[in-house]
Formats: structure tokens, C-alpha cells, sequence
């Protein structure tokens, strides 16, 4: 499997799997949770609020670890671990553009004051679990 086929797969698991762990680092242990992702490009989106504990994970260590597109089948379920850097967003644009109706159950609207975007680029993506493969890993 050459780049961009790696690429292909990639895209189109982070695409099809918009929930997802994130890991950061809290008092330097892993802290994990549950994330739904929307995917540009090789980037990730993820909505948050500024009050909870990974923005100030984030803002201590913005690295973290994401697996998206384990389905629950088994050997053979691919899946990636995507090793990524993560900044901020307060950008009213950007948050008026991702907005939905779901988010009212966490904030009063895009204008909220702690309704923030992370955005995550990759800095390492290995494709997992092909029946058959090793793992693969996505230069960049």
C-alpha cells in the first residue's frame, strides 16, 4: 500500500467514524473520552467547552491520541490511531459554520463564551487491525 492509497483509507475511515476516543494528558497520566470528530482533510474538528478538563489538558499539552473507526467486529475491523496537535478556536466564523442544533444541550448558542472548536492535524496516522496487514503508518 503506497501514501496515497494509505491516504484513501485514512480518509475514509476518519469520514465514515465521526465518534472517536481522545486521549490527552492529565497530571501526566492519560485522561481518555468519548469525541465526535468532523474531518477536513486529514484534520480533525471536535467541539468543546472552555470549562472542561482537556481545553486545560490541551492548553498544558496540546498533543493527543485518537482512535476512530473501530466498529466492534473484530480482527479484520480497521481502525486509526491518530497521533495529532491540537489548538483552540474561538473564531466566531469558524463556530457559526459548525453549529448544529445538537450543541444546545451543552451551550446557548454559537456566541456562547465557552463553546470553543479543537482543531487536531496529524502528526502521525497508522491505519490498524487489516486482516492479513501490518500496521501502517501515514508520512508526513
Amino acid at each position: 500500500m503506497d501514501q496515497q492509497e494509505m491516504k484513501r483509507t485514512v480518509e475514509k475511515i476518519i469520514g465514515e467514524s465521526a465518534v472517536g476516543t481522545m486521549a490527552t494528558v492529565k497530571q501526566n497520566k492519560p485522561h481518555s473520552r468519548y469525541m465526535t470528530f468532523i474531518r477536513n482533510d486529514l484534520k480533525l474538528i471536535t467541539a468543546t467547552s472552555l470549562e472542561t478538563h482537556k481545553a486545560e489538558e490541551i492548553k498544558a499539552n496540546p498533543y493527543t491520541h485518537i482512535l476512530l473507526g473501530y466498529e466492534g467486529e473484530g480482527f479484520g475491523d480497521q481502525y486509526v490511531e491518530y497521533e495529532g496537535k491540537a489548538v483552540i478556536y474561538s473564531t466566531a466564523d469558524l463556530k457559526n459554520e459548525l453549529w448544529n442544533s445538537y450543541m444546545e444541550h451543552w451551550f446557548h448558542g454559537p456566541d456562547d463564551p465557552n463553546y470553543i472548536l479543537l482543531e487536531i492535524t496529524p502528526v502521525r496516522i497508522r491505519i490498524m487491525n487489516k486482516t492479513g496487514a501490518e500496521p501502517k503508518l501515514l508520512e508526513f
